[in-house]
């Protein structure tokens, strides 16, 4: 009974896996899927792309290819091969599609982005241009023979406009925005186009002096004028060299721009030891905007250079006619100044320097005087006059005592003017206001006294014309380099007593040597100039130069007439009198605080003093650098023995009408304190007692002290410090190591000076290629070169 269920159970067993298995053998068809490689690509036109396509799911992998909107988008092959159509399509993006064989409902496809080979540049690409200006463009079209384009300026005329050569005018306002397009489009393939970036700005204001540059002959005047543009007022403020209305020593001008040139040509260092010859500005300032401004070059000249017709006078551009060397291809040659006509035995000479009319020891007499100098005639080459043979020298190397360098030259016939008349040293002015020459007061000329410390005085030289100052010191011993040759040889330094030193760099420059120094109010002769420094000018004294060529009874005096004032010093062009300003900045803070404590230790002793309202502590004038305590004295209250130092510092005394604090009074207000005090000279007067005091000390030191290192001179000066007081004035080379210089010298104030070295050769120089040949044509006066090695 059991056998039969069991096998019911299987059958059904069967049944069910029968069941279950019977359709299950039949799978679903695989989906096909299309690739395309690339997927993206930029074909240039006539140019092809291979394209590859990837199919799964299906063992048919064969596509059909093709291009939407083909021929006009490009064609492809069978095998995926597109060819671009000759030009750009529109729109410029083409689609290739790859169809399945084996499902054509499956595909993929790939963009081309079809580009043309042609490109442009527009040259400039970017440029700032004002309100109607103008710009020249270009195109450079690549990838096509033609290179024709069609410019345009996007947004209209409005914007500027374009000429079919790419020449761009701007509009007559600025636009907004701004920047403006210029584009140029290629003829051959207008789908192609460069541009240029065009920022447009408003026009700038600007002053324009006129004329530029300008030659304006010493006191003689020059009308400006300038052009303003771009701003609502056309006034404008007249300046020389930053000055409104000018100075004394560049000029002035006038609110309408008529510039007067100052007698006396402006000079500036060099940064080698000289004060040479420079321009002036003249600048007109908008009156609406400070900032907008222009400018004018004006060289300034003396008709000391001039060639002079006839009878000539003097003051003018000289020297011997052989003073110069050729070397390397090179000429140099060298001129001075004809200072001034003398008389021995009836007799008129030229009186100038050694080394301007011997050559420095190397002429011999009878050689050929001219005038102008070589270096205003071209080296020679353009014209000149021989106006004097040379007679008489004083030898450098090998004079006697006292040393001087000069030399006389005899006047050839009909040559000079026989009244001695120096150029702008007359007591008048001709109708243009200009001095008219003169001569020096007639005789001998003054001697050296303790007067002529701070006496006005005044030359006229070949360089810097009518210049202007005041003696600086007297008795002054100096050593002073030479140079044998123009611009060569070896140097030599001498040593000369008893000179008189000039103040100021500026009152003469390489050209001026052999020029006459004379008094300002009586034109009488002190001294011949014939070197210095960038802080002073060097002459001998005029009684030791006479005295040198004396003959027999034949004494030697000045070609002159009556004393009378040289006028030109007086005329509001002259150069301004210098003045002192040490900045209190300028001293050490430790020097300062030597200075105050020495101060506060002997206070009780410095305001027993019955004229010393207050004591402070500042800078002082006769050694700039180095501190002092300052004195503040009511004006016109007797002295009562106030030392000249107080334990090695030096005392300073400042003299005024009212002081508003007493005591002791700080740094900063003794500096407030001065305010109240008179503007504080370079130079003061001596008295002939004083004189005398210091020359008794000078002559008991000038040996000792010209024989440290460091120091060039020693003389006798005033003291700033204390004005009316004498100083031994120590003349100390820039640079060069010295020792301490003490406040005192056996009771007599110091004064400390600082230069360049004392050179002689305040004569000219210009070189020439000696291949040059021909006259020079008609002269135009310069500014004169510096020496290289003289001055």
């Amino acid at each position: 009974m059991r056998h039969p269920i069991v096998l019911v159970l299987c059958c059904a067993d069967l049944f069910v896996l029968q069941g279950c298995g019977g359709s299950g053998n039949s799978s679903p068809p695989p989906q096909i899927f299309v690739a395309v490689s690339p997927s993206t690509a930029t074909v240039m036109v006539g140019y092809t792309q291979q394209f590859t396509a990837g199919v799964t799911g299906s063992t048919n992998t064969a596509v059909t290819w093709s291009v939407a909107g083909s021929p006009s988008n490009g064609t492809i092959t069978t095998t995926g091969l597109y060819a671009a159509p000759p030009s750009v399509p529109n729109p410029a993006t083409v689609t290739v599609t790859a169809t399945s064989l084996a499902d054509s409902s499956k595909f993929a496809t790939a963009t081309v982005a079809v580009q043309s080979g042609v490109s442009v540049q527009v040259l400039p690409s970017s440029v700032t241009l004002q309100v109607n200006g103008t710009q020249q463009f270009s195109a450079k079209v690549t990838g096509m023979t033609s290179q024709t384009v069609t410019w345009t300026v996007l947004g209209g005329s409005a914007n500027g406009t374009i000429m079919p050569s790419g020449f761009y005018t701007a509009p007559a306002a600025v636009p907004n925005p701004a920047q403006v397009t210029v584009q140029a489009t290629s003829v051959a393939d207008p789908t192609q186009s460069g541009a240029a970036i065009v920022t447009l700005t408003a026009p700038l204001p600007s002053v324009i002096v006129n004329p530029n540059p300008a030659s304006v002959a010493a006191f003689a005047t020059q009308q400006f004028s300038a052009s303003v543009s771009n701003l609502s007022s056309t006034a404008v403020t007249w300046q020389v060299n930053g000055t409104t209305g000018g100075s004394k020593q560049f000029g002035f001008i006038s609110s309408a721009g008529l510039y007067v040139a100052p007698g006396a040509v402006p000079t500036k260092s060099n940064g080698q030891g000289d004060s040479v010859t420079t321009t002036v500005m003249i600048t007109a300032v908008s009156q609406v905007s400070s900032s907008v401004s222009g400018s004018s070059t004006v060289t300034v000249f003396p008709a000391n250079q001039n060639l002079q017709a006839g009878a000539i006078a003097l003051g003018s551009s000289g020297g011997n006619q052989k003073d110069l060397q050729t070397s390397g291809g090179m000429t140099t040659c060298c001129s001075g100044t004809l200072g001034s006509l003398v008389t021995r035995g009836g007799t008129q000479y030229f009186l100038s320097n050694n080394h301007v009319l011997a050559r420095t020891d190397q002429a011999l007499a009878g050689e050929s005087i001219i005038q102008p100098g070589l270096i205003d005639s071209d080296c020679g080459q353009g014209a000149d006059n021989v106006v004097g043979t040379l007679t008489q020298f004083y030898d450098l190397e090998t004079g006697p005592s006292p040393k001087i360098d000069a030399a006389i030259a005899q006047a050839a016939p009909n040559a000079v003017d026989p009244s001695g008349n120096i150029l702008y040293l007359g007591a008048t002015t001709d109708a243009n206001n200009v001095p008219v020459p003169g001569p020096p007061t007639a005789g001998a000329g003054l001697p050296e006294t303790g007067a002529l410390v701070s006496r006005a005085v005044a030359k006229s030289g070949r360089t810097t014309g009518l210049t202007c100052s005041g003696v600086f010191s007297v008795s002054t011993t100096t050593s002073v380099q030479y140079q044998k040759g123009c611009a060569s040889g070896p140097t030599f330094s001498e040593t000369f007593d008893n000179q008189v030193a000039v103040n100021g760099g500026g009152f003469s420059a390489p050209g001026d040597s052999g020029s006459l120094i004379v008094t300002q109010d009586t034109a009488e002769a002190v001294a011949l100039l014939f070197g210095g420094s960038d802080q002073e000018t060097v002459g001998n004294p005029v009684d030791a130069v006479l005295s040198y060529f004396q003959s027999g009874g034949n004494a030697v005096t000045f070609v002159g007439g009556a004393t009378h004032a040289v006028i030109g010093c007086s005329l509001p062009t002259a150069p301004a009198s210098a003045t002192l300003r040490v900045p209190l900045s300028a001293v050490a803070k430790e020097a300062i605080q030597r200075a105050t404590a020495v101060r506060d230790a002997n206070a009780a002793a410095l305001m027993s003093h019955t004229e010393v309202e207050a004591v402070g502590v500042g800078a002082s004038w006769d050694n700039p650098g180095e501190a002092a305590i300052v004195l503040f004295v009511a004006k016109g209250q007797p002295r009562t023995g106030i030392p000249a130092s107080v334990d090695g510092i030096r005392t300073r005394i400042a003299e005024g009408e009212f002081f508003a604090e007493r005591g002791l009074r700080s740094a900063e207000q003794s500096a407030a304190l001065e305010q109240a005090t008179d503007a504080t000279q370079s130079v003061y007067p001596i008295s002939e007692a004083e004189f005398a005091r210091a020359k008794a000390i000078h002559q008991a030191h000038v040996q000792e002290w010209m024989s440290k290192a460091g120091i060039q001179g020693v003389g006798i000066g005033s003291s700033v410090d204390s004005p009316g007081e004498a100083a031994l004035v120590l003349f100390v080379i820039r640079g060069v190591a010295h020792e301490a210089i003490p406040p005192v010298i056996s009771g007599l104030r110091t004064r400390v000076r600082e230069s360049s070295r004392f050179r002689a050769g305040l004569d000219d120089r210009t070189s020439r290629s000696s291949c040059s040949s021909g006259a020079a044509g008609p002269k135009t006066p310069k500014a004169a070169t510096a020496p290289a090695t003289k001055k």
